[in-house]
């Protein structure tokens, strides 16, 4: 299907709804990180919780990359606005950086931060196509 073969509303409708599942991803992204900072805490389980296994981070960044570059990327080419972007990366950098440090507060901050600034990165997206 070539793309003048999608009428233009539902291609952005597409570019819209993939935003909300970058903005969801991220969300969960965040829920992930705090139930495990409870649960680890209430019940004193130490690092031997699957919610810890590196693949779940892994997996959790892969999504939000496709996610980020296809939704984000193809607004940049839309309106072309740099500002999603450079948000966007910045925090899909910051949550690469958590991967690489161990676990503790310093990866829950880089988590967090970087999952708040994707969100912004496709709320900006979703701000610029209108």
């Amino acid at each position: 299907m070539t793309p003048d073969a999608v009428p233009p509303a539902s291609r952005s409708s597409l570019r819209r709804r993939l935003d909300q599942i970058g903005i969801g991803l991220a969300g969960l992204c965040a829920v992930h990180c705090l139930a495990t900072l409870v649960v680890i805490s209430a019940l004193g389980l130490g690092g031997h919780v699957f919610l810890f296994d590196p693949a779940i981070h892994r997996v959790g960044l892969a999504l939000a990359l496709g996610v980020a570059a296809v939704a984000i990327g193809w607004g940049l080419m839309r309106h072309g606005r740099i500002l999603p972007f450079v948000v966007a990366v910045g925090g899909l950098a910051l949550m690469t950086l958590a991967l690489i440090v161990p676990h503790g507060a310093d990866e829950f901050v880089l988590t967090l931060g970087g999952v708040a600034l994707v969100s912004v990165g496709h709320f900006l997206n979703i701000r610029a196509l209108h």
